[in-house]
This record gives structure tokens, C-alpha cells and sequence, in this order.
């Protein structure tokens, strides 16, 4: 009983102590000046604003943010992109991505890098945008082919430094090392895009004096070249390392760099979260994880902007063209042969007509085909042009091309007949032959046209206006559906 006693007795003061202890371990956690960082990382946004599915655009995902992941504009969060945010749909292509810009500004990203796409409207537009937007755009490895410099009186940043939760960031820019053959060519003549390995080692170095605590990497560049780089930079102690371009789902690991990738659209987002100790100088912990864009309550402000963007888009291209049967999605052989067999209407004198497969970016929906619909089926801006090409030369361009789409020309098992005789095709006979633009500058592996043929006419007729004919030709109604043959 005397010993029950005492114990009772001791019981507050044990209590006490126990409080004391956990107080003091609180206070020397604070005091060590431990800081926390979440980084919510997307890319390949390319203007889908209203999202490819109900419930999974751009508002959604900023209201996703702020109920799961605890986002607000002045808490610990990064919001960095990977680039190639408007080609893609008309609410963003037909405004040449402004609306785009508009929306990721109040959404509160802090930086992104340029994607090969950001070039589509030529530079005076990307100038355009980059000033528009509220947070910097990063490229470091490309430069002026004249001068060897960067590109910043178009408003390109090799890098930049934040402050975050009394953490210093740097954020450096990488852009796809194969943008000269994934936009058009002619927009970036005068750019050198270098190598990846070489440039994030001298900026690195000049990011040493900016005494940063972390630094991170956006770059519109795939995993399959991401990961051996963040291999060999290992020494450079780089916490993250974001892509895009591939739009693959990614958070993994490489060494002690975490890499992130979303795969694009706005359908989902990877994070990556950060405990820093201010006061030994050290990264303590880290995590990451990706997520999909689901169940978020839509952001009023965004959604707000997202409906002034449509409503712009209606006034201008709600104009109907026809009626389909049926959704036709943009790899589907019968589109691409509508696609380019529409070509050969405008020119009778041409035999064969090729089109790169990646140049129909949406599907033919099923119900009314508007405009709009169009415009983001074809969103580039490319010409027809018209080439006179030999046999021989043609079957050259077919080879090594990439995904060529080709009508007039009927594929056998080992050989190629021509449509409209049903001969084979002859090496040494010149054919009138149409393609795009793009292709004719050398995009996709297509440079060896202009070499065959110098002098190549452009007919000066948007890519995708004979399909607008064809389609007002056909008469469609939902009386009378269209279906491709």
C-alpha cells in the first residue's frame, strides 16, 4: 500500500516529465530548422483546359490540390510543368495559347520548362506567351546558333531561384534535344538545342552562388534519356529531376535524384515531398508518389476562365460540317485516309499524297463535327506543299519518314502499286506528290524531300482546309450519318 501510494504521489511529477521531454523534443525539432516541400509536377498539358474526360480538367485538378495534397498558394508547394502546354484542342490551338497560360496562372505554377510545342506559333508568339505568364520558362540548353548565347530576349531563362518555406531553390530549364524534328523546323532554324550532360554541369556551377539548398530540373526531355542522365550528373547532388514529352506516368528513384512524369492532358499529376534540415545543411528525407486526376471538386476561378475560353471558341468555330456515325480516334486508319485523300481533291495532277501519322492529334467525335473539332483533329500550322518526286525518291521518303500515312499508293507484300493504274510503282517515272509543310522543313525525318526537290510549291492551303470541304461536301445529317469507308 506505502508503495501504491508513492506511486501516486510520483505520478504527476512523472507526467511532468514526460511532458517536459516531449515539449523539448518539439523545440529542438524546430529549433534544428527542419522545413518541408511538396512539389505537384505535371507536363504535356497541351491545351486540354476542359480535360479529355468530364471531371478531369484543369479546375478539377487545382481543386484536387488543395483537398488532397493541402495546396495554397502560400504554403510549402512547387508547382513546375515539364512544357508543351497549348497545341492540342481549339479552346487552346485557335488562340495560340493564351488561354492556356491564363489558366496555369491562376493555378500558381512556379516554373516550367519549353516543350518542343511551345515553338508551333513561331517565336514572336512563344515571346508573347512567355511574357504573359507569371512564372519563368527554362531552357538552359538552348542557344542562338550566331552567337552561342541563350535566347532571353525572347524571355528564356536557363534557370531560376525561389524561396520556398526558408528554402532556396534552383530550378533549372532543359528543352528536348529533338525539337528541330518535333515542331516545325522553320520556327527554330536559327536555335541550337545542346546536349543535356554538359549544360546541367555548367549551370549547376552558376547556381552555386545563388547558395541553394536544393535544386531541382524541368525538362521537356523522355525517361529513356532522363534517367541515364540523372546517372551521370549523380555527383551534382540534383534532388529532382521532372520530365515530359513521352507524357509517362512516372515517380521513381535513380541514386538520390527523385524523377517525376505525368502522363499529360491534365489526367494526373506526380509529387514528390521534402524534409530539409536548415541547420546541418542536409536533405533528411524525401518521398514521392503519382496520382490520378479523380474526385477533386472543380476550382471556381479556373473553371470561371475555362468557361470564358469556350464560350470565345463557340463564337468563332461552332460552325457544322457534318454529322459522324460513330467517334473515329485520330490513329484510325479510315480518319487518316479521309485525311489525306481530301489532299489529292485539291490537285488532280498529283498521283500520292503523304501524311506524317502524328499530325491528326484528336478524334472525330461521334454526333455534330464542328470547326472546332477540326482544328484540334489538325491543330498545326501547315501548308499543303506540292513535290515532284521520283519513284525511287518516294519509297526513300517512305522508309525513313517517321509513321508516314500514305494514299495513292496501294502496299502489296513486297511491293508498291500505284491507285490509279495498278502498275507498280517506277523508280525512274517523277510523281506529283503532296505533303505537309512540316515534312517539307524537315520534321520527322522527312528532310531528304526538300533535297529531292528544292523548288517545292506551297500551295499556300491550310493542312486541314480540304478536309473542312470534304466534309460540308458530304452533306452528313444525323438523318444521314457520315461513316468512313
Amino acid at each position: 500500500m506505502r508503495l501504491f501510494l508513492l506511486l501516486l504521489l510520483a505520478l504527476p511529477l512523472l507526467l511532468a516529465c514526460s511532458s517536459s521531454l516531449r515539449s523539448s523534443s518539439l523545440e529542438s525539432s524546430a529549433s534544428s530548422g527542419v522545413r518541408e516541400l511538396t512539389v505537384l509536377y505535371s507536363n504535356d498539358e497541351h491545351g486540354w483546359m476542359e480535360g479529355r474526360e468530364s471531371g478531369r480538367g484543369a479546375a478539377d485538378l487545382l481543386g484536387l490540390w488543395r483537398e488532397k495534397e493541402g495546396y495554397s498558394e502560400d504554403g510549402p508547394f512547387l508547382l513546375l510543368s515539364g512544357g508543351d502546354h497549348w497545341t492540342g484542342p481549339a479552346i487552346s490551338t485557335w488562340f495560340e495559347g493564351e488561354g492556356m497560360v491564363e489558366v496555369m496562372n491562376t493555378m500558381g505554377y512556379d516554373a516550367s520548362a519549353i516543350g518542343n510545342h511551345e515553338f508551333d506559333f513561331g517565336l514572336d508568339n512563344l515571346e508573347q506567351r512567355i511574357r504573359q505568364a507569371n512564372f519563368p520558362y527554362l531552357a538552359a540548353n538552348i542557344q542562338w546558333k550566331a552567337s552561342e548565347t541563350l535566347p532571353s530576349e525572347l524571355g528564356i531563362l536557363a534557370f531560376t531561384t525561389t524561396v520556398v518555406n526558408d528554402l532556396t531553390i534552383g530550378i533549372i530549364g532543359l528543352s528536348t534535344t529533338n525539337t528541330p524534328s518535333t515542331t516545325n523546323p522553320i520556327n527554330i532554324v536559327d536555335l541550337s538545342f545542346l546536349d543535356y550532360e554538359s549544360v546541367l554541369r555548367e549551370t549547376v556551377e552558376q547556381l552555386e552562388a545563388e547558395d541553394s539548398d536544393l535544386i531541382f530540373v524541368v525538362a521537356h526531355v523522355c525517361m529513356a534519356a532522363l534517367r541515364p542522365l540523372a546517372a551521370a550528373v549523380a555527383d551534382l547532388n540534383i534532388s529532382l529531376m521532372g520530365g515530359g514529352h513521352c507524357n509517362e506516368l512516372v515517380a521513381e528513384r535513380i541514386g538520390k535524384t527523385i524523377l517525376l512524369e505525368s502522363n499529360g492532358h491534365f489526367r494526373s499529376y506526380a509529387r514528390a515531398h521534402f524534409e530539409y534540415d536548415l541547420g546541418r545543411d542536409s536533405l533528411i528525407n524525401s518521398s514521392f508518389s503519382t496520382e490520378k486526376n479523380e474526385a477533386g471538386s472543380s476550382d471556381e476561378a479556373v473553371a470561371r476562365l475555362v468557361a470564358k475560353w469556350r464560350a470565345a471558341t463557340e463564337v468563332e468555330l461552332s460552325a457544322l460540317l457534318g454529322f459522324s456515325s460513330r467517334e473515329y480516334l485520330a490513329n484510325d486508319d479510315r480518319l487518316q485516309r479521309a485525311v489525306v485523300e481530301s489532299w489529292l481533291q485539291i490537285d488532280s495532277a498529283a498521283a500520292i499524297a503523304i501524311n506524317n501519322r502524328l499530325a491528326l492529334r484528336a478524334p472525330l467525335p461521334q454526333g455534330e463535327v464542328t470547326l472546332a473539332d477540326i482544328v484540334g483533329l489538325l491543330p498545326f500550322e501547315n501548308t499543303i506543299y506540292a513535290v515532284e518526286l521520283s519513284g525511287a525518291e518516294v519509297l526513300q521518303v517512305l522508309a525513313a519518314g517517321q509513321s508516314p500515312f500514305v494514299t495513292g499508293l496501294i502496299r502489296t507484300e513486297n511491293d508498291w502499286l500505284l491507285a490509279k493504274t495498278g502498275r507498280l510503282i517506277d523508280a525512274d517515272q517523277t510523281y506529283r506528290v503532296l505533303i505537309n509543310s512540316f515534312m517539307y522543313e524537315g520534321g520527322a525525318g522527312y528532310d531528304a524531300i526538300a533535297k529531292f526537290d528544292s523548288a517545292g510549291f506551297d500551295t499556300e492551303i491550310h493542312y486541314r482546309q480540304p478536309l473542312v470541304d470534304w466534309l460540308l461536301d458530304q452533306d452528313s445529317s444525323a438523318n444521314k450519318p457520315l461513316t468512313l469507308p
